[in-house]
């Protein structure tokens, strides 16, 4: 995980964002709940990842979207109020997309593969955002925010949308690390995907976020996946150059998109355990 400055997207893209995705969170509940997720789906404003009525809850109220590719939309989720909150979104998708093309070259190149073969990977660039709103909590040392994990995707762009700070990391010590975002940057965290692409050579980072016990926190995580269709494992060229062998198993991107979402469930940390080759 580290922290992106100097990343080109504007100044004004940002606060438009930030301040639309602020004040949809002000809204009266009864005006949120018109978005509000479907029993059985992911998308909408709501809990995500809510699969019993005992499971413990995360302190927090999401609204989830799917951003890129835009055919893949569903605006009935979107919110209509602010009445700039769906322009100053799908700007902010665009300028996201660009960031990441622009690192997945970069990781391409110092792993010494090549680029375009990375990218073709991930072609229409799908991208998902989830927005969070982690209420203040007087016991905030009992509840989480967010359950510690590793995110199932490529590679996510954490935005803070105000100056209350809740992100840690977990150490090789096993210590939680607080992040004290620097000031206009984003922070990039690599996913699974990307862990197993690079045969281990880029680690996806156990987070977790806290809350504070008298103000709120907001945050934005644009999550970016691979094309539905591929095929998740060490790239052979990588498996070639390391000489020993593959340490991640071979699985189609939809059977480990299944197995996240059963982690979940069972209330493992992290599902990578699960395709690593010891």
């Amino acid at each position: 995980m580290s922290q992106l400055i100097n990343h080109g997207v504007p100044d004004e893209v940002i606060q438009d964002v930030k301040r639309d995705i602020a004040e949809f969170f002000k809204l009266p509940l009864e005006a949120k709940k018109e978005h509000a997720k479907p029993p059985d789906g992911l998308e909408g404003y709501g809990q995500v990842f809510v699969f019993s009525d005992t499971q413990k809850l995360d302190w927090s109220d999401m609204l989830y979207l799917m951003l890129r590719p835009v055919e893949s939309r569903e605006m009935r989720f979107w919110p209509v109020q602010p009445p700039s909150f769906r322009s100053s979104v799908d700007r902010y998708s665009s300028e996201a997309a660009k960031v990441v093309s622009c690192l997945l070259r970069f990781m391409a190149e110092d792993m010494g593969v090549e680029p375009e073969r990375l990218l073709e990977m991930f072609g229409g660039q799908p991208q998902t955002m989830k927005v969070t709103y982690y209420p203040p909590c007087r016991q905030a040392s009992d509840v989480l925010g967010l359950s510690p994990h590793t995110d199932a995707c490529a590679m996510t762009l954490l935005l803070h949308v105000n100056d209350v700070q809740g992100l840690q990391i977990r150490r090789d010590d096993g210590r939680w690390l607080a992040v004290e975002p620097l000031d206009g940057a984003l922070i990039v965290s690599v996913g699974d995907i990307i862990e197993i692409l690079s045969n281990g050579k880029y680690k996806s980072v156990e987070h977790r976020a806290v809350v504070h016990p008298d103000k709120e926190r907001i945050s934005a995580a644009m999550f970016h996946q691979p094309r539905y269709s591929i095929t998740v494992e060490p790239l052979p060229e990588l498996v070639k150059k390391d000489g020993a062998g593959a340490r991640y198993k071979s699985v189609g991107y939809a059977e480990f998109m299944r197995h996240f979402f059963s982690a979940k469930l069972d209330g493992r940390k992290s599902h990578l355990d699960h395709f690593r080759i010891d």
